[in-house]
């Protein structure tokens, strides 16, 4: 079953740390990130199945370099959180690539 897991954080440099704490962590896969303010609140968002975003989004929170914001998993999202998420992905992605 896939979920997602979230964790918000007041800054790039922690959301970067969180993520590659979550990925070393447990068999997860970065979907997309959010920064708001300017950067100085970042969600980071991964997927995976439940015990693995459960681990790896408690993990990072519980050795976060600045205390989270929040953290939660959502296991087994509705579809229209699907289309949210992937929403929020496709932007980054044009960020990537903004030729297309």
């Amino acid at each position: 079953m896939k979920s997602l897991g979230f964790i918000e954080l007041p800054s790039v440099t922690a959301a970067i740390e969180a993520l590659d704490t979550m990925c070393k962590t447990a068999e997860v896969e970065f979907v997309t990130w959010e920064k708001k303010l300017g950067g100085r609140l970042v969600t980071v968002i991964v997927q995976g199945n439940v015990s693995a975003v459960t681990q790896a989004v408690e993990t990072a929170a519980e050795k976060a370099m600045k205390k989270p914001c929040v953290h939660f998993v959502i296991a087994n999202p509705h579809e229209e959180t699907w289309k949210m998420v992937q929403k929020s992905a496709q932007r980054l992605q044009k960020t990537k690539n903004p030729q297309e």
